[in-house]
């Protein structure tokens, strides 16, 4: 169980006191402050929710995860290759500016073309965007991909004001300018986020919140405090043991919900030098052999959580059958390594976000695999840091997690194909970028399955390069005074028809 501190959550609670309390004005306590926020640079989970009430996409999901029509009405494929989307009329960028198929074809475009853009890659080899008429959009793929209205539904479907773009070009991210139910306002580094309503969003009658901050507090002891306090409304992907803190408080609703994504400790296999100690995968599957995926599930997270090897969640109809953690093995483990030729104890430097859940894992991973001849050195990081410093090769183990995404592609090729946007750790092997090339494409559920067993057991069964560890519930609470939350397996906080009584 989480350790928890009282004079934390005083610290807390001080640092929002002067927020006042209004019927429609809601306060979201996030798990991190976001990176940028610009839809085609940013990689954060935290960044999707602020997004979820500035940037409006052209599909969302539905509580069944089926794409469902947003700033699109709609879409049919002329050929396996031509999309066909059409568009909602009467649609205002927070700017006055019209969204219309320019806008669109101006967005994607930016997606997959702008340096450091991390949705090119989830968008796959588009080969041309074509304006039929200010309501209408043709897409040419370059081969089928099966996963493509998947992409649409998250930041990659996200339209920017082009004007608004143009002007900012990469400082767009500082004052975001969209679609969505709410028009940014101020952001305060580590303090807040500010959103206010924006009376000419297209379905306006659905939203009834005049103003939404998000707080960022890493600590969650302080940020269930400020909810028993009532200084917010909502506290995202909360912790198993305060659902039980709040069962006698009838201000608080807890609310859990299967995520799709996973949590994974990234090896850096060959990104600069200091991937040195890890390049050889018969040292990484030591490491992997030293821990004790049940125990840490146990031990940090009360048994709540779903130990995994795999980036598939269980719900989903694309998951591996009988590919389940190893049991550990300490004397496996340091053979392993003798026969890396390794002089123990090997030493190591472990990156977890500053979070009090994951600091523990950090250190019962670390106290595991000191038994099997590892030396672990903790190094605790603000998350959007920590991001920033895996993309430049700045780590050595890593652990991070991904929220998740209806289709497997969306789970799985950014990470572990040699050309993915977010493979931080620049794992590559040739077959496994085949397998999941041809994944993208294939459409027959039986057939992606089994391309996609076929690649994990060379990624993780054979080279392990990538140790996923668990997928987690979303554990979201919120004041008995909030009515329509609509709790998805995404885990994004929607606006739409939330009020506050």
């Amino acid at each position: 169980m989480i350790r928890k501190t009282f004079a934390a959550a005083c610290i807390g609670l001080a640092a929002l006191a002067a927020a006042p309390a209004d019927a429609q004005n809601l306060r979201i306590a996030l798990r991190e402050d976001p990176d940028i926020l610009d839809p085609t640079l940013s990689r954060t989970y935290v960044g999707r929710i602020v997004y979820m009430g500035v940037c409006d996409k052209l599909f969302d999901i539905n509580d069944k995860l089926e794409a469902v029509p947003q700033l699109a009405t709609g879409y049919r494929w002329e050929d396996p290759t031509t999309l066909i989307i059409t568009l909602r009329q009467g649609v205002r960028f927070h700017d006055g500016e019209v969204m219309d198929a320019e806008a669109v074809r101006y967005s994607l475009n930016r997606h997959l073309t702008m340096q450091g853009s991390f949705r090119r890659g989830e968008m796959g080899d588009i080969t041309a965007i074509e304006v039929v008429d200010p309501q209408t959009v043709r897409i040419k793929l370059g081969a089928p991909n099966a996963s493509f209205i998947a992409a649409l539904t998250d930041r990659a479907g996200m339209i920017l004001s082009p004007k608004a773009a143009e002007a900012a070009g990469r400082n767009f991210g500082t004052r975001p300018v969209c679609a969505g139910p709410m028009r940014f306002v101020e952001r305060v580094a580590q303090e807040r986020i500010v959103l206010e309503r924006f009376p000419e969003y297209w379905d306006a009658g659905n939203i009834h919140l005049n103003r939404v901050t998000y707080l960022p507090i890493p600590d969650n002891t302080v940020r269930l405090a400020n909810l028993q306090s009532g200084a917010a409304e909502f506290g995202e992907r909360m912790e198993p043991d305060d659902l039980r803190a709040i069962q006698r408080n009838r201000n608080l609703r807890g609310v859990a919900v299967e995520e799709l994504g996973w949590q994974s400790i990234q090896f850096n296999v060959n990104n600069g030098e200091r991937s040195a100690p890890l390049r050889d995968p018969r040292v990484r599957r030591a490491f992997e052999l030293s821990v004790d995926r049940a125990a840490i599930n146990q031990v940090v997270y009360e048994g709540m959580f779903s130990p995994t090897r795999q980036p598939i969640p269980p719900a989903s109809a694309f998951r591996i059958p009988n590919f389940d953690p190893p049991a550990r093995n300490v004397n496996a483990a340091r053979a392993l390594l003798r026969e890396a030729g390794v002089t123990t104890p090997l030493q190591l430097e472990f990156t977890v976000p500053n979070n009090p859940d994951l600091r523990q894992v950090g250190e019962v991973v670390q106290a595991m695999a000191r038994e099997a001849g590892f030396e672990i050195t903790l190094r605790a990081m603000e998350f959007a840091s920590s991001l920033q410093a895996a993309q430049r090769g700045d780590f050595q183990l890593y652990l991070v997690g991904w929220s998740g995404r209806t289709d497997p592609d969306g789970n799985i090729h950014s990470f572990m194909h040699t050309r993915g946007g977010q493979n931080d750790g620049k794992y590559s092997n040739p077959e496994v970028d085949r397998l999941l090339d041809a994944a993208r494409v294939e459409g027959d559920v039986a057939k992606r399955r089994d391309l996609y067993r076929q690649a994990m057991e060379i990624a993780i069964g054979q080279d392990m390069g990538r140790m996923f560890v668990w997928h987690r519930k979303n554990i979201m609470i919120h004041s008995t005074r909030l009515t329509g939350y609509q709790p998805i397996a995404d885990g994004m906080i929607r606006l739409q028809g939330m009020r506050l009584n």
